[in-house]
């Protein structure tokens, strides 16, 4: 069976451990912030993980369009806190399993239904103008980050490939390397991930392919060396470590919709009124914080993605 049962799921899969430590972190972290009030460096270290750890690699980005001003999650919970199964299905361990990835060399197919297809190598793809763009990620089970991507919008791409009047939907492949990916010699799922927007989804402004985040190349368990990053849509759909972008006519069938279609659809907005087969989506809990808060529909970015919607039946479409 691809889809783990509820009760062989592991709390720690599904919420933090650390959340339920929380007060006790906190205690902590009082104490140690009194004592960095002497230290610059160790306050800088403990503000704004991201800058420091990242300081030897940078990457050349404006501020994007688009954005919030919630407040980050900290670098260390988004390099630490992973749902990547091609290395493990334990959150805690794509982190250390993915230090010897490779990322280079690297290249991505863009073909399929286009006048202009390509083989475009991962330099040339981070040569592309960058954008900062600050989103809310909001993870299926229940949990979500507020993650500063640095990207492109993936339109930017499609429209130098120019799509046919036959192109319906965007469908994206991620590598297949058992030798580098210990998930992937397990049948959790199957493999390669695939995952699949419509075209007029793919062509959302909102919608980018990012190839770094706080400042620094996307990190291995991040899904470097390129992502997709869909923030009204739920994580799963941010297909990591793409090697092939397809435009194609049908509807593509996505790797977790295979698995389960009862409990992930192809669309996957973030809808609280749709809850999952094991549990509700109608609160969420942001990584760091102890009480959960009110999910919003499609993640908070209504305004920018409803009316691809219009007249569908957002429960029955989940």
């Amino acid at each position: 069976m691809l889809i783990k049962k509820s009760s062989n799921i592991p709390d720690s899969e599904i919420t933090p451990k650390r959340l339920y430590m929380d007060r006790r972190a906190f205690l902590a972290g009082a104490a140690t912030l009194a004592g960095a009030a002497v230290s610059g460096t160790m306050f800088s270290a403990i503000v704004s993980p991201g800058q420091t750890v990242l300081a030897d690699a940078k990457l050349s980005y404006k501020k994007g369009p688009y954005g919030t001003d919630e407040k980050e999650t900290p670098y260390k919970d988004i390099t630490n806190y992973n749902n990547y199964y091609e290395f493990s299905t334990d959150k805690y361990e794509p982190a250390g399993l993915s230090k010897n990835f490779r990322v280079r060399p690297w290249k991505v197919k863009v073909d399929g239904l286009v006048a202009k297809p390509q083989v475009l190598e991962i330099d040339a793809l981070m040569s592309m103008p960058l954008e900062e763009r600050v989103y809310r990620m909001r993870c299926v089970e229940g949990w979500s980050m507020v993650i500063p991507w640095i990207g492109f919008p993936l339109s930017s791409l499609l429209n130098q490939v120019q799509p046919t009047s036959k192109a319906k939907y965007v469908e994206f492949t991620s590598l297949y390397d058992p030798s580098q990916y210990p998930g992937q010699r397990r049948e959790v799922l199957q493999w390669p991930y695939v995952e699949g927007l419509r075209l007029d989804e793919a062509m959302n402004p909102l919608t980018i392919l990012a190839v770094g985040l706080y400042g620094g190349p996307l990190p291995n368990q991040d899904g470097a060396p390129i992502r997709l990053v869909v923030p009204w849509k739920y994580g799963f759909k941010g297909i990591k470590a793409i090697v092939h972008i397809k435009l194609v006519e049908k509807q593509p069938v996505s790797t977790w919709t295979k698995a389960g279609p009862n409990e992930y659809g192809f669309y996957s907005n973030v809808n609280p009124d749709v809850d999952h087969p094991r549990w509700s989506q109608a609160t969420e809990r942001r990584i760091g914080e102890f009480f959960k808060r009110k999910t919003l529909m499609f993640n908070g970015y209504g305004d920018q993605v409803a009316s691809l919607y219009t007249g569908m039946d957002l429960k029955k479409n989940f």
